[in-house]
């Protein structure tokens, strides 16, 4: 368990925190820039003193009333938006920098592991000088596995990435904790990177936590400051339920539904996450039998709320069977016609085009 209290004020702003995160995983630290995030991850790592703060990791103080334990003594990892590799050495030596630095009896972590872990094996040769972003980012993190830590903290890693090097190395950091055992924080303004990769998020609003959950029930809330975009949605875990072959698609079975889809090129009984966008969810009273729509899930309104735009609202749903909670965004004018409202059934109708993994 991370348990962090830090109060601090710089200029106009004022950061005064009270959390736990779990060491199992990734956290999420989520919300909008200058909220404070990276002066959490800051302070968590011992890159800046909160006086009379307090952070212990699994028992262990690294900062309390009578102590502040330095970064290098920290077992932390820190990965921030800029690689900022070292110049004059080739990526080899860049990761191998701080393992050397290592006592024989803490690198819990091989070389070699690292290496594999992030995927960079062709460019152990290689000078950084010709790296793309991506690649960058990856001998970064391999740099920061190397050191064995217990923490792997990551500051908008991908936020200087354009799409395609996203593409690349969210993969890698994806398979991070589950190749490396390693407690991951992770910050980020972007939701969509938050419902891939977190397991559990802390959702930061000028300077405060003010909530923090699994990723699943928190991104379905509808009481809470999340960016309510056309990304707002819900986040569901489930497993490969079945194949059908002939049409390359997989059903995807979560609690209280199941969802048809692409193939994900898995095999059945694998465990998956899927995303099911509020913006992809329409509602019906009635069972459509003639509708190219596959998914249709039977429901239960929990709430109706108020989008950005004043012509929308955002309906939470539960699915039948104490099962999985859903978002749809609608008109008002739809919401209206329908009648909708709490305890109402209703069939929420999900295009298997739309879904995401």
């Amino acid at each position: 368990m991370i348990e962090a209290t830090l109060a601090l004020s710089r200029g106009a702003f004022t950061l005064d925190v009270a959390l736990s995160l779990p060491t199992d995983g990734v956290s999420a630290l989520f919300g909008p820039s200058g909220c404070g995030k990276t002066t959490l991850l800051r302070c968590l790592a011992g890159l800046e003193r909160a006086p009379g703060g307090r952070v212990v990791v699994d028992g262990q103080a690294w900062q309390d009333g009578a102590a502040f334990v330095p970064t290098h003594r920290r077992a932390v990892g820190v990965v921030f938006q800029e690689a900022s590799l070292f110049e004059h050495l080739d990526v080899r030596a860049n990761v191998a920098f701080g393992w050397k630095r290592l006592a024989p009896d803490q690198r819990r972590i091989s070389l070699d592991d690292a290496i594999a872990w992030t995927g960079i094996e062709p460019l152990l040769a290689r000078s950084t000088h010709g790296l793309s972003g991506g690649e960058r980012q990856r001998v970064a993190i391999a740099r920061a596995l190397a050191v064995s830590p217990r923490l792997l903290l990551m500051d908008e890693p991908l936020a200087a990435l354009d799409a395609a090097r996203k593409a690349e190395i969210l993969p890698a950091i994806e398979r991070l904790h589950a190749l490396s055992g390693i407690a991951i924080v992770y910050v980020s303004h972007a939701i969509a990177e938050v419902a891939r990769l977190a397991d559990h998020v802390v959702l930061m609003d000028a300077g405060r936590a003010v909530a923090a959950g699994p990723v699943g029930e928190l991104l379905s809330r509808l009481d809470l400051p999340l960016p309510p975009g056309e990304d707002a949605g819900v986040v569901l875990q489930g497993e490969v339920g079945a194949l059908d072959a002939p049409f390359h698609m997989a059903r995807l079975d979560v609690p209280g539904a199941a969802f048809w889809t692409r193939d994900p090129a898995l095999p059945v009984g694998h465990r998956i996450r899927l995303r099911v966008l509020a913006r992809d969810v329409s509602l019906s009273l009635a069972a459509q039998p003639d509708s190219s729509i596959v998914n249709q899930i039977p429901a239960t309104v929990e709430a109706i709320a108020d989008d950005t735009h004043p012509s929308q609202v955002l309906v939470r749903l539960r699915t039948h069977a104490g099962g999985s909670a859903l978002l749809a965004r609608v008109t008002r004018r739809s919401a209206q016609a329908l009648a909708l409202a709490p305890g109402m059934a209703v069939w929420a109708m999900v295009k298997s085009v739309a879904l995401l993994d």
